[in-house]
């Protein structure tokens, strides 16, 4: 921003770092430092996000894991763009009636009888992290499997420190977790919930790391630590799991191609369905597009307000049109049009108002990296077990948490998202690029369930707009709402009396959505990587380099 623009009503609280060689940025330190060590053996960035993925199934198991699901978007140096869609899917077995729902309202319409589709083996989904990440590493890495996994089993092996994040996070479900014994004996040692500072050590589950590192994905897919899961997913009896082998052994984890939109002269690219924000992204932005967001300044309450209506309609047409495309069609040419962008703008109301929104879940529990080496490769990866610690049990002997996907889907027979066989749910998951003059500009991505792709566009107006640093852009407040109250973060508070003048219910929140990290190219090939405060985001460069030719040590 220049020197004439207002102040902004933040203090970045972190720094970011700056390298031409390659940037590793993820929510821990350990993942960044895993991906760090790829690039500095040689690796490129396809090996650094893997590495950095699988290294965060150990420290921050809550959040991600190879019985998980996620999409992830790579750029190649030639500028072709791939998404991994490596969702989780409903088993074969799968019925619309399999859970019996508590409730048609809201708050209770996801709710089910015993939480069956929320804790324990019924909650369990056929996964697609481990097959997705072998395959990608496969296709476009550069060194051997084994080198790629070998700091995630050195971390569970011989263990790390617990943060004050991860610790949090325990606590907070540690009535669950004391149910299963196998769990418990990781997370809750002594009967209670880990500590800040304690040496997290997992066992097994670096056992189980050393049989992928030999085996690759087929280890779960049909393998040995496969064959465990559905034998321990028998175990539930009336709540017994319905993942067979010949689920996992049958699961692609599919290639996509990626969704391009265009934003004051940027490019801007995301994954397609059944991960909205690439449809989404491109319709709010297009919408957007016709109002001098820069003019009317950062700081001011009737950005915000626009912001919330394009967010609010953005949301209204993902209702109308989303899901997994194997099984509904998706307009999505139609979506990302300039023409509807331009016709969107007629539903924006001058005031706000909160509306109905209908029932609907997505797990606000997921991990983000964005990864970039030297020689123009990219990653932005999203990735999950769903919930917290994922349906809360651990596989014994393996060390493995298993997703709660079945959460995701309606409870109720008959609806768009009603469970079938197969199905993968819609995500909000935003790896996104944006490339200038067909060249990266910059990369980024966040979790937090709905509040992922409208805060991610905020990041790329922050970026575009108002010329904030990455730093910037990913420390900013946020906005959000899905068309009833509005939330603000803290440092738009003051903007709240306004706001309800304007007819909105408004609500201000510790944060919205989690922690965004992103890496920005500058023309003379520099990168610079930031991550914010709302996680353990850890920026990563490598510096300097080998010798050249012919150097060598004289005396």
């Amino acid at each position: 921003m220049t020197s004439e623009n207002p102040p902004l009503p933040f203090v970045c609280r972190k720094t970011p770092a700056r390298s031409t060689q390659g940037i590793v940025v993820t929510n821990h330190p350990l993942g960044s430092v895993a991906g760090h060590e790829m690039l500095a053996s040689g690796g490129n960035a396809v090996d650094a996000a893997v590495a950095s993925l699988l290294a965060l199934t150990v420290v921050e198991p809550m959040m991600v894991g190879i019985v998980g699901g996620g999409v992830a978007h790579l750029r190649l140096p030639n500028g072709e763009h791939t998404v991994y869609d490596c969702l989780s899917q409903a088993p074969a077995a799968a019925t619309p009636d399999m859970f019996q729902p508590v409730s048609d309202r809201l708050p209770d319409y996801m709710e089910t009888a015993g939480r069956r589709n929320l804790v324990g083996p019924s909650a369990v989904a056929v996964p697609g992290n481990l097959q997705g990440w072998c395959a990608m590493q496969k296709a476009h890495g550069a060194l051997p499997f084994e080198d790629v996994i070998a700091p995630a089993i050195r971390y569970a092996q011989r263990g790390f420190a617990v943060t004050n994040y991860l610790a949090s996070n325990i606590e907070r479900h540690a009535e669950d977790m004391s149910k299963d014994p196998e769990i418990s004996r990781i997370f809750l040692p002594g009967g209670t919930p880990a500590k800040p500072g304690h040496r997290l050590v997992q066992g097994d589950y670096a056992e189980s790391l050393k049989l992928v590192a030999k085996e690759g994905a087929a280890a779960l897919h049909g393998g040995a630590l496969g064959r465990a899961l559905v034998d321990r997913l028998a175990t539930g009896g009336p709540d017994a799991g319905l993942v067979s082998m010949a689920d996992l052994e049958g699961y692609t984890a599919k290639e996509r191609d990626a969704i391009f939109g265009s934003y004051r002269g940027h490019d801007i690219v995301g994954p397609p369905p059944p991960a909205s924000s690439g449809v989404h992204v491109a319709q709010m932005l297009n919408i957007l597009e016709g109002f001098d967001l820069a003019a009317m300044g950062f700081d001011s309450p009737e950005r915000l307000h626009l912001l919330a209506e394009a967010i609010r309609i953005g949301f209204e047409d993902r209702r109308a049109a989303s899901g997994d495309p194997d099984f509904v069609d998706i307009p999505v040419e139609k979506l990302i049009s300039k023409a509807y962008g331009e016709a969107c703008r007629d539903r924006m109301l001058l005031a706000g108002g909160a509306g109905h929104v209908p029932p609907g879940y997505e797990s606000r529990n997921t991990t983000h990296i964005t990864v970039a080496d030297r020689d123009g490769r990219i990653v932005s990866a999203t990735h999950t077990i769903n919930g917290l610690f994922g349906a809360r049990f651990m596989v014994p002997g393996t060390g493995m948490i298993p997703n709660n996907y079945m959460y995701n889907f309606d409870p109720h027979p008959g609806k768009a998202l009603s469970i079938a066989p197969g199905k993968r749910v819609p995500t909000s998951m935003a790896p996104m690029i944006v490339l200038k003059d067909g060249k990266p500009s910059f990369a980024l991505g966040l979790p937090g369930a709905v509040r992922i792709f409208p805060s991610a566009m905020q990041a790329i107006i922050n970026m575009i707009d108002f010329g904030m640093t990455p730093q910037q852009a990913v420390e900013a407040p946020r906005v959000w709402t899905e068309g009833a109250h509005v939330e603000l973060e803290p440092a738009y508070a003051h903007h709240a009396e306004a706001l309800t003048a304007m007819g909105h219910e408004v609500r201000v929140v510790p944060h919205i959505g989690g922690g965004m990290n992103a890496i920005a190219f500058g023309a003379d090939g520099e990168m610079t990587g930031a991550a914010c405060w709302r996680a353990d985001g850890t920026v990563s460069a490598l510096g300097g380099g080998l010798a050249g030719e012919g150097i060598a040590f004289h005396i």
